[in-house]
């Protein structure tokens, strides 16, 4: 059994508690179960793909609920097997499922869709333009003319009483 151990990481920074703990929880949920199956893929810079292998759901057993960088996706067991038939030997995992996707920040799911047995979910992180770096001009030490001089300064107070 391994154990992920943060602690020098904590003593040296500020303000990453919640990724320590967010990794920590992951680490011991999934050290258990491993249905279904699946693959997370990098589309791009700012898309991402989680496939699943849910063969023998259909769309209206998967339940698929995303909240607050939290992704949850659950199938729920149906109970049609063949009638009249008597099964000698069962394969086929039918079983219920929960599996939990811990999302960034601004990430958001675009798109599910499921064929063929594979359960398909599209991620897109869109940083708002107030989160967006910006690039920052430096400009020169400013004119004289840009900051008005007292007198200039009177002078204009002395037009506008008379106006």
């Amino acid at each position: 059994m391994s154990r992920l151990d943060f602690t020098p990481y904590r003593r040296s920074t500020v303000g990453f508690d919640r990724l320590f703990d967010m990794l920590e929880n992951q680490a011991r949920a999934n050290s258990g179960d491993n249905y279904p199956p699946f693959n997370i893929a990098r589309q791009n810079e700012d898309s991402y793909r989680i496939t699943l292998a849910v063969a023998g759901f259909r769309p209206q057993d998967i339940e698929i609920t995303a909240q607050a960088n939290l992704l949850t996706i659950q199938g729920r067991k149906r109970d049609d097997a063949d009638e009249g038939a008597e099964m000698l030997h069962v394969g086929i995992a039918n079983r219920g499922f929960e599996r939990r996707f811990e999302l960034a920040d601004y990430v958001r799911v675009e798109n599910a869709a499921l064929a063929d047995g594979l359960l398909v979910i599209d991620l897109v992180r869109e940083i708002p333009e107030a989160m967006k770096p910006k690039k920052i001009a430096v400009n020169s030490t400013p004119t004289l003319s840009a900051v008005p001089t007292s007198d200039e300064a009177s002078d204009d107070t002395d037009e506008a009483d008379a106006a």
